[in-house]
C-alpha cells in the first residue's frame, strides 16, 4: 500500500512523473495538506513540516483539524452484487450492514 504515517496521521503517497517527485497527501484532515520529495526520508521531513503548518493554521483559526465521520456510508453497487450480498448476509445470519463492515475491515487489513 502507498501509505505513510507521520505523527499518527495517515498520508497516501503517489508518484508524479511530470515533476519526478513523490507526493504525499494527508487524509482525515479537515482541509488540504500535501507534500513532495524525491525519497522516503524527504517525504517524512516535508510531511512533518506540512502537517505542522496545517495544524498551526487550524489552531490560529480555531478550526478542528480533523474530518468528522458520521459512520453512515452510502454506496452505489451493481444490483446483482447487492442481491448476492443480501443473500450472503441472510445465509450467515448477519445484517447486510455487518457483512459490509466486515468486508471493509478485511480490505483494510489486507
Amino acid at each position: 500500500m502507498n501509505k505513510m504515517q507521520i505523527n499518527d496521521i495517515n498520508a497516501v503517497i503517489s508518484y508524479d512523473p511530470d515533476i519526478n517527485l513523490f507526493r504525499g497527501e494527508f487524509v482525515g484532515l479537515n482541509g488540504y495538506a500535501d507534500f513532495y520529495a524525491a525519497d522516503v526520508e524527504g517525504l517524512r521531513k516535508e510531511g512533518a513540516l506540512s502537517l505542522k503548518v496545517f495544524l498551526e493554521a487550524c489552531e490560529a483559526d480555531n478550526v478542528n483539524p480533523y474530518k468528522h465521520y458520521s459512520g453512515k456510508l452510502i454506496a452505489r453497487i451493481a444490483p446483482d452484487l447487492h442481491a448476492l450480498a443480501a443473500e450472503t448476509a441472510k445465509a450467515e445470519g448477519v445484517s447486510l450492514n455487518a457483512l459490509i463492515e466486515r468486508a471493509i475491515q478485511h480490505e483494510i487489513a489486507a
